[in-house]
């Protein structure tokens, strides 16, 4: 049985894939078991690099997350973690750290998509390091094959618990 105490978020972003040279975001969120929300979509400007493109689709996608927390919470539900799981590590770095963080290949970035820093600060948003191989926003960016396809299709549909990730050395 998985936890029904933890918000689990999959944002991830695939680097200028459109013609256009627009990046594109997919997450899901899991509470308990399988994906209650999940969304692809382009996004709306072009960025000049795949962690700037991580951070956009993760303010993008960010604010289904607090709106599910939300509406969890006045249904009754007490949540004990609002955990965000990312695959890039300097995208990670700029949300917990906002401007801190920036160095000369990222002071460009908006100062609109560090609102997810006040998030952290607050403790209303955790988030960890996700390998690539468990990246379940994976399934909303990219095409997939063979048995990556296939784990994350059952995870997703709730066939099997998040935690059968861990027992393959996924998460």
């Amino acid at each position: 049985m998985e936890d029904i105490e933890v918000l689990h978020t999959w944002i991830d972003a695939s680097y200028a894939v459109h013609p256009d040279m627009k990046s594109h975001t997919g997450g899901c969120i899991s509470y308990g078991l399988g994906i209650i929300d999940s969304g692809s979509m382009k996004q709306k400007l072009n960025s000049k690099s795949s962690t700037e493109s991580e951070v956009v689709g993760t303010s993008d996608y960010l604010s289904r997350t607090i709106w599910v927390k939300m509406f969890l919470e006045e249904q009754g539900y007490n949540l004990k973690k609002n955990i965000l799981y990312q695959d890039n590590q300097s995208a990670i770095r700029l949300e917990k750290n906002g401007r801190m963080s920036c160095g000369q290949k990222s002071k460009h970035i908006n100062i609109r998509f560090f609102w997810v820093t006040d998030r952290v600060k607050n403790d209303d948003l955790t988030i960890e390091y996700c390998p690539t191989e468990s990246m379940l926003a994976d399934f909303f960016t990219k095409p997939l094959q063979g048995a990556v396809f296939h784990k994350f299709r059952e995870v997703i549909m709730g066939w099997k618990p998040i935690s059968s990730l861990r027992k393959v050395g996924l998460i």
